[in-house]
């Protein structure tokens, strides 16, 4: 409730009293502290050295020594669902983010919206007097949300943040990113032949937005979210940072292992006792069989370093130095943040966090890819693709992820990744910092804590109550406790009791020092959840879960799985969905518009994001612009939509129309007219894809014709993706081409905009019918405007 006015109000002012304490601003108590809340992503145990990992990172190292470390911490083992524990205090089911936002199935636990009853910690802070700042990855609203027609309720400005720099969805380009500043998009300040990198970009602005209110405010604490896209694929770094590691990773991930874990034994990060588990923990494709035969998950398998070549040696050594330069960057960049506060002397009283969304990523496969897009496609990497871009790997040229082997040594001494509920998917870096308030400095800590004790233990520094209500929004319960009981007393046991986890078929429990978890592949499409393999490890001395007790204590193992489901319930977790990631990604999804036949576009505007723009998927379509051309001369993009690692293109080059379709990146189908450019006005240039089968199922084959009115001028054999042509972001456009270009046969760099004529118009018609009948159609459409 505000404050009452408690003036006096007369008809004169001059007989009236006023009373400025309703209508003043919340100020924060003096000397409250800032906080930094650092959110890396994909960033497994022992990547950073601090935690025993082989890649250097001396400003995240610098934290650590002022703080401490915690070792027993976990996420949920995916981003979207993590990143809402840690706002929220909620488990991730409650907050609608039982899978990632892109993947949300419309039930409560997976609807990609955190509802407005579970508050998040800008929102308090806010309230109470902090300046709110978010840089980098939102990725917790909904895909109907991430555009301009949308209500910006679920946009970080929409939930608290005074303001914002970053991308909505779950990964970007690091070249070429698809940003969004306060309430609208803009593009990159510099192209990457300029220097550009969003790592750099991002931690420019959080600079920004905090000298912008110090100059006026000096004394105002602010918590600033600062979340890049590192490192998450595509993995992209400056080749210095990358060179700077040649050769560290030739061992390969299994002695990387043995090292990493050698260390931490040294470092007290784990238990003297602690085994690595094998490199296939859970079966492979030719190992293990789901049920009614369904097949192991072929992105699962992890190929033992001795039975590749040379040249494949090379190449995935070059991934993972591509992948720790990623990180020595962004530390590097952390540093700056954390120069600035020292050479300002807010240092001292500034908390900072430090902590990864969930473990190394396995999304690589057995191969590593230089397109992770096509794990989205249901596409399996090509080796020989891959051996031909290692010199370009890290570049705008790849979207690169490196092989599951690497995941596995990157969460040393843990088994799986990110996606699986074993500890290589959940447990994970928690650095705190904060040398006014936390005496103990660069010391451990082994209480077992989860992302949802984040906000209780932000709030209980700084001293806040949380609110009843935000917004006239009843709050529901934290799950959260606050951490602050661990600073200074290391010997104190874990406040945490339980912890449940569920992602995408992979379910585990931790109850009091022991964990239940099943062996159920995640992405498998296996389901009978009921007839899972349940397996127990007594974490408090198995910490690598190697030693399954199962047989040995199956009262308590059937203890834990009841207490999973009872846990489960109380927290909405159903349904269990473990379906591809093809499938995920191409559910059916609420849209701003019904789906029809014709969809118009227009020059001018912003990218249209491809959750909200006409699906061509595995059907026949035409893309046809209505364009005046004065004069020859004309050139630039008509219309595109994505990007080199997936997208098609209609434009105008050497005064003859182009058509690319580039197949997840890795075969660009160009079609050029055999006939120069008409001109003259309403001009009707086309592209028309006529399916005529599909090979493999899901990927559409036929004949692409292009067409200057009805007159066909060219025609070619081409076949389509069977999913979407990114994760997230490389939108629709007309009249240029955002971001990474499709195709680089423009003869300049994107967005190459149309110019010597106009277009007044694009229409992308998936009606199937003739295009003879469509051009019909438009020229009707025209004489009736």
């Amino acid at each position: 409730m505000g404050k009452s006015f408690r003036g006096v109000v007369n008809t004169d002012i001059r007989d009236s009293v006023p009373d400025w304490s309703p209508f003043e601003p919340p100020k924060a108590p003096d000397g409250a502290p800032s906080v930094v809340y650092i959110v890396l992503d994909d960033v497994g145990f022992s990547a950073m050295g601090c935690y025993g990992g082989p890649i250097e990172t001396p400003n995240i190292e610098r934290i650590a020594g002022a703080g401490v470390r915690f070792t027993q911490w976990h996420t949920t083992a995916l981003c979207s669902p993590t990143r809402s524990c840690l706002l929220t205090g909620r488990n991730h089911t409650r907050n609608g983010m039982a899978c990632i936002t892109e993947c949300a199935s419309g039930f409560p636990n997976a609807n990609g919206v955190i509802p407005p009853e579970n508050g998040q910690i800008q929102e308090i802070l806010g309230a109470e007097g902090w300046n709110t700042y978010m840089v980098g990855k939102w990725h917790l609203c909904p895909e109907a949300e991430m555009n301009l027609a949308s209500s910006r309720r679920n946009w970080p400005t929409g939930r608290g943040f005074d303001r914002f720099y970053g991308f909505l969805g779950a990964e970007t380009n690091q070249w070429y990113p698809d940003l969004v500043y306060d309430n609208h998009p803009v593009d990159p300040p510099r192209s990457p032949a300029e220097g550009y990198h969003l790592s750099e970009d991002l931690t420019d602005k959080a600079l920004d937005f905090i000298k912008d209110a110090k100059v006026m405010a000096p004394d105002k604490p602010f918590f600033l979210y600062y979340a890049p896209g590192a490192c998450h694929a595509p993995h992209h770094a400056p080749k210095q940072w990358i060179d700077r590691f040649q050769g560290r990773f030739d061992m390969g991930y299994e002695v990387l292992r043995e090292q990493t874990l050698a260390r931490q034994k040294a470092m007290g990060l784990v238990p003297e006792n602690t085994e690595l588990p094998p490199l296939n923990p859970i079966g492979t494709p030719e190992t293990r069989t789901g049920p009614n035969g369904a097949s192991f998950p072929t992105l699962d398998y992890t190929r033992p370093w001795d039975s590749l070549s040379g040249e494949e040696q090379r190449l995935f050594s070059r991934m993972a130095e591509v992948y720790a330069g990623f990180l020595a960057h962004i530390d590097d960049q952390i540093g700056r943040l954390l120069d600035y506060l020292e050479e300002t002397g807010q240092r001292e009283n500034t908390m900072i966090l430090v902590v990864s969304d969930n473990g190394a990523s396995g999304e690589g496969g057995p191969n590593g890819s230089v397109n992770e897009n096509k794990v989205a496609n249901g596409i399996p990497d090509d080796l020989q693709e891959n051996l031909a871009k290692l010199d370009e790997l890290g570049s705008p040229a790849t979207y690169n992820h490196y092989p599951n082997g690497w995941a596995m040594a990157f969460n040393s001494p843990f088994k799986m990744w990110k996606r699986y509920e074993f500890e290589g998917g959940s447990a994970d870096p928690c650095i705190i910092s904060w040398p006014q308030g936390i005496e103990a400095k660069g010391e451990l800590r082994e209480q077992y804590h989860h992302a949802v004790d984040i906000v209780p233990t932000i709030l209980d520094v700084l001293g806040v109550e949380a609110p009843a209500t935000i917004a006239g929004h009843q709050q529901s319960h934290f799950d959260g406790l606050s951490m602050r009981y661990s600073f200074d007393a290391a010997p104190l046991p874990s406040a945490r009791q339980t912890q449940f986890y569920s992602m995408l078929g992979s379910r585990s429990i931790w109850h009091q020092g022991w964990k239940a978890v099943t062996t159920h592949p995640t992405l498998s499409g296996w389901a009978s959840f009921a007839e899972d393999t349940w397996e127990l490890y007594h974490t408090d001395v198995d910490r690598s879960e190697v030693h399954d007790l199962a047989a040995e204590e199956p009262a308590r193992l059937h203890e834990m799985i009841n207490l999973w489901y009872a846990e489960a319930g109380a927290n909405a977790a159903f349904p269990l969905d473990d379906r591809s990631a093809l499938e995920l990604l191409t559910t059916p999804r609420p849209v701003l518009s019904l789906p029809r036949n014709r969809y118009i576009y227009y020059p001018g505007v912003a990218e249209v994001p491809e959750s909200q723009a006409v699906n061509i998927r595995n059907r026949s379509y035409a893309v046809a612009a209505v364009v005046d051309i004065p004069a020859p001369g004309t050139q630039g993009v008509l219309f595109a939509h994505g990007s080199r690692f997936g997208g098609h293109s209609l434009y105008v080059k050497n005064n003859r129309l182009h058509y690319v379709y580039s197949f997840v990146g890795s075969l660009e189908q160009k079609i050029v007219a055999d006939e120069e450019l008409p001109t003259g006005e309403d001009l009707i240039l086309s592209a028309a894809f006529e399916k005529t089968s599909e090979d493999p199922p899901g990927v559409a084959v036929g004949t692409l014709s292009l067409f200057h009115g009805d007159v066909k001028v060219g025609e070619g054999r081409i076949q389509t993706q069977p999913g979407k042509f990114s994760i997230a972001g490389d939108g629709l456009c007309v009249g240029r081409d955002s971001s990474d270009p499709v195709t680089q046969d423009y003869p300049g760099e994107a967005p190459w905009s149309f110019t010597g004529g106009t277009i007044k118009r694009v229409a992308v018609d998936v009606s199937g019918d003739p295009y003879v009948d469509l051009e019909r159609e438009a020229v009707a459409m025209m004489s009736r405007e």
